[in-house]
């Protein structure tokens, strides 16, 4: 396996891209202050995640705001961010692996996507102002149902599939990561190790806490990436 030289790979980016790992490098920032503020969120306002159509338009009637926090709103500007992320990682590791970097911003693409289907909040919302509004037994019931919809489609297949493919795309960048001489190893393990961690969710008991694991090495893989990408951005090898 070829490894090229860092500092002639970097010097062989275009500058045309320059703008664009900024851009990255912005997003990666904004992804990291997205994550501590859910951190914080979940911490004093524990959202209903195992409840009912109910418990949730409760939530959203107590505060509208903390329910669209709670149905993991600004994860959904994560998810959109991401996107920037990937094309920017892709554009800076194409020249070691073309395969890789293409499959992983291909699949990468697919999850965000997945995710944004997955996290209905605003027609959550929607639900429970109707609920609140609502003069008889039938419509409530009626909406009640809908909800109970969104909440399955909360935790179904788009979740479950934008998750895998995080997992996986994070062991295909890495991989790239390794190929290459842009990021440092360190980097790429980050990422491999929050793949890892990831599949502790699927663990009954503790798989909570080995997940959360997952978030701490993506939190710092984030960090990283945010001062390679505005680094090359800046032309700074």
């Amino acid at each position: 396996m070829k490894i090229m030289n860092p500092l002639a790979e970097a010097k062989s980016t275009d500058s045309n891209w320059n703008s664009l790992y900024k851009i990255g490098g912005a997003a990666a920032l904004i992804m990291v202050a997205i994550t501590l503020a859910q951190f914080v969120i979940f911490a004093v306002s524990p959202p209903p995640l195992e409840g009912n159509a109910g418990d949730w338009f409760a939530l959203f009637q107590e505060s509208a705001f903390l329910g669209l926090l709670g149905f993991e709103s600004l994860l959904v500007i994560y998810a959109l961010l991401s996107v920037l992320v990937s094309v920017a990682l892709f554009a800076a590791l194409r020249p070691a692996s073309q395969s890789l970097t293409a499959l992983f911003l291909i699949l990468s693409v697919i999850g965000s996507m997945a995710f944004v289907v997955a996290r209905p909040a605003l027609e959550m919302l929607s639900l429970s102002n109707q609920y609140s509004a609502a003069t008889t037994d039938a419509q409530r019931a009626a909406i009640l149902a809908a909800g109970e919809a969104m909440v399955a489609v909360f935790h179904g297949t788009a979740f479950q599939v934008s998750y895998i493919l995080g997992s996986i795309t994070g062991l295909l960048i890495a991989a790239a990561m390794l190929r290459s001489g842009v990021f440092s190893r360190t980097t790429a393990y980050l990422r491999v190790g929050s793949s890892v961690f990831d599949f502790g969710i699927f663990i009954s008991g503790i798989g909570l806490f080995i997940s959360l694991l997952s978030v701490l090495f993506l939190l710092v893989f984030n960090i990283l990436v945010a001062r390679r990408l505005l680094q090359l951005g800046s032309s700074v090898l």
